[in-house]
């Protein structure tokens, strides 16, 4: 009866040594869950985001103009609207943007030959055009991307 006696009463004990309940283990797991998801998260989308290419290009940006007569370089999207709208032969407009988000027309680019899937090897006709510069024919717009020669043509 002793026995019995002791069991009884560390059973009433409100500061038992028993193991914690199945539901309160199953609540710490998930908090504890959410809370590396919550810390997690936000490292995964910074490490995928990329930089505007405003930002990007602005310091490896080549302040030389590329004058008339010179090759240029253009980079497209190379879908078939592409090479739909602009052909050997063809003049586009090139504008540059200021920094009050102004285009201005700064020159003319024939269109000389294809360049791998989305380049445009061109000549400058008229102006002055840079790095940067968006050449646009039709519904058609490029972006100048060197004055150089293109990796495809090395």
């Amino acid at each position: 009866m002793k026995r019995d006696s002791l069991e009884s009463e560390s059973n009433d004990c409100p500061i038992s040594a028993s193991r914690p309940s199945g539901k309160w283990v199953m609540t710490a797991v998930v908090a504890l869950m959410l809370s590396f998801l919550e810390l997690g998260v936000p490292s995964s989308v910074v490490a995928t985001s990329f930089f505007p290419v405003q930002l990007y290009h602005r310091q490896e940006k080549l302040e030389t103009s590329i004058r008339t007569g010179e090759t240029v370089y253009l980079f497209h999207s190379g879908t078939r609207d592409v090479k739909r709208g602009i052909h050997p032969g063809d003049v586009l407009t090139v504008h540059r943007t200021s920094s009050s988000c102004q285009a201005k027309v700064v020159g003319k680019i024939k269109v000389l030959s294809y360049v791998g899937e989305t380049y445009i090897k061109g000549e400058v006709m008229e102006g002055e055009v840079r790095a940067d510069d968006i050449a646009t024919g039709g519904d058609v717009s490029c972006l100048v991307v060197s004055v150089g020669i293109c990796d495809h043509e090395k």
